[in-house]
């Protein structure tokens, strides 16, 4: 079954743009011109991805990330302005997968969406009975690898994005050793960092409250003033 997209942008050039690069690829697309139609039509049936823009007439495109992140695993790729930084940085806040800067490169995006979607019906697939190889241990924490989730000493399973997957990944395959942000960057693909990007603070700050570690006082995740971010905790397979 071919994957569904949802295209949300007031900008119809960018709609038809997008539509047509993605319907070549196979894809079933539908566009929205507002989050408000957006809803509806996420009503009507679900979709793999969305693709948002952040500025929207009415409801704006950070206010429909997070109800979305709230109820739904969808995969959501913002599409930005260059200088909408602090609204980017929000947006991850908000459980964006990723972003995309204009002016758009149709090629890059149509490839991103094929990297979030099959990691989305990879995530939403049943799970298989755990083996070693798929979980790895750590401090009071299990990561599952294969489907992305946290799982805590309850069995209880939080799914990280994919931002978050990827600098967890960074973090135990480099525990005990300081990372500068450009080190974490240089690390996490398919993203185009900006001079001054503040996104790795943004997915350290949502890491931190997923492995409910204390912003104020850290024991997974330590700030190392002026130089980056150390991990405290080794990884052994479970």
């Amino acid at each position: 079954m071919s994957a569904s997209v949802l295209i949300v942008d007031d900008d119809p050039l960018i709609r038809e743009l997008l539509q047509t690069y993605l319907t070549q690829e196979g894809y079933q697309v539908r566009c929205a011109s507002t989050a408000e139609q957006a809803e509806a039509c996420l009503a009507e049936s679900p979709v793999d991805l969305v693709m948002l823009d952040i500025r929207l007439p009415g409801k704006d495109g950070l206010t429909l990330t997070r109800e979305l992140r709230v109820r739904s695993e969808v995969g959501i790729i913002l599409i930005t302005g260059r200088n909408d930084e602090v609204d980017r940085i929000v947006g991850l806040e908000c459980g964006a997968d990723d972003y995309v800067v204009k002016p758009l490169n149709p090629r890059e995006l149509v490839s991103r969406a094929k990297n979030l979607v099959r990691r989305v019906r990879h995530a939403r697939q049943p799970a298989p009975a755990a083996t070693t190889a798929q979980l790895k241990r750590f401090a009071d924490w299990m990561l599952d690898s294969d489907r992305r989730r946290l799982i805590d000493q309850d069995g209880s399973e939080t799914l990280l994005t994919h931002g978050e997957f990827q600098l967890l990944s960074v973090f135990l395959r480099n525990a005990g050793h300081t990372l500068s942000r450009d080190q974490l960057m240089d690390q996490i693909r398919n993203r185009e960092w900006l001079p001054n990007d503040r996104s790795i603070d943004v997915l350290v700050g949502r890491l931190r409250r997923k492995l409910r570690d204390d912003p104020a006082e850290p024991q997974l995740i330590i700030t190392i003033h002026g130089a980056g971010y150390l991990f405290t905790a080794n990884a052994c397979a479970a």
